[in-house]
């Protein structure tokens, strides 16, 4: 992994635009279609990030329709037994019967002290029972696009490896609110979630959903993928996206390469017309093409081919 240094801001290293348009994107174009994702519903939102806390998002689904189903409302749970709500919480499984206490009592709140209305602010949103930094932070995203970014395991992993941000908490915070476009906490943060739930998983997949930072990620260009939760690297040596990573990186060192140069600086063991030769490179080129990762200028010969980064 790269150097770390805390000092050198991502809008000074990276082109924020292009970084963020990608992922939005990305993310637009195909995530997991849970249901809270469809709602602005403060109420279902809280729900929904109270059972995650503990619970597989795929279990959390079946649980979420059916509390919601029965509890539509902080009136509605607000004026059941709060024996009724545990009991609910304890037959699905669902983690420490406490927040299912704490959700009783955040509803009986916002009827009483808010006039059944959420209030909108991560700071106004922790005065509720239960409620710490990061679920108020993600109701007022999620719900009324007014959160600062969100920074979980997930987020700290894709920031670590993508931009080379300090294993520090502060670090993180700060990064990951640099890369937030203002006013789209919304989208903005279900997409980097998503890209840390989906893509920047502990073993990665990078080329396998497509992750639109290849261009910029420091882990794809060094293929060093080890994060604070991934002390030890994921098993990947040789493999055909470690050597699309290294085309990567090193395009960002000489900007444009023929093929043969290219695969000297990729593998020790190149050899223009051997099995790892211009006919194995200029798959991996191709490939990078089709992801609209690079851009190749064929010439009269596969030897003549130039390769660059997308721009």
């Amino acid at each position: 992994m790269t150097e770390r240094d805390d000092a050198v801001s991502l809008g000074e290293a990276h082109d924020l635009e292009a970084v963020r348009d990608a992922l939005v994107e990305w993310y637009e174009a195909d995530h997991r279609d849970f249901p809270w994702r469809q709602t602005d519903d403060p109420y279902a939102i809280l729900v929904s990030e109270v059972m995650s806390q503990q619970t597989q998002l795929g279990r959390v689904v079946e649980a979420w329709e059916e509390f919601l189903e029965r509890w539509p409302t902080t009136a509605a749970l607000a004026a059941t037994d709060r024996a009724d709500v545990v009991g609910f919480w304890t037959d699905h499984s669902l983690g420490y019967n406490n927040r299912a206490k704490y959700l009783h009592e955040s509803a009986q709140q916002v009827e009483s002290e808010y006039d059944g209305s959420f209030p909108e602010s991560p700071e106004e949103l922790q005065e509720l029972m239960g409620v710490g930094p990061y679920t108020a932070n993600a109701v007022a995203s999620f719900a009324f696009n007014n959160g600062d970014a969100v920074v979980d395991t997930n987020v700290k992993r894709v920031c670590y490896r993508s931009f080379s941000v300090p294993d520090d908490d502060a670090a993180f915070e700060t990064a990951a609110n640099d890369l937030m476009p203002d006013g789209r906490s919304r989208v903005w943060n279900n997409a980097i979630m998503e890209l840390g739930g989906v893509a920047c998983t502990q073993t990665p997949r990078c080329d396998e959903v497509g992750c639109p930072w290849r261009e910029w990620c420091d882990a794809y260009a060094s293929g060093d993928f080890t994060a604070p939760d991934v002390p030890t690297q994921p098993s990947f040596e040789g493999s055909r996206r470690q050597f699309r990573g290294r085309v990567i990186g090193t395009l960002r060192e000489y900007d444009e390469l023929e093929v043969d140069p290219l695969g000297h600086r990729i593998r020790v063991d190149y050899a223009p017309d051997g099995e790892y030769g211009r006919e194995w490179l200029t798959g991996l080129l191709s490939d990078l093409e089709d992801d609209g990762l690079v851009t190749l200028e064929r010439g009269g010969s596969p030897a003549e081919t130039v390769a660059r980064l997308q721009r």
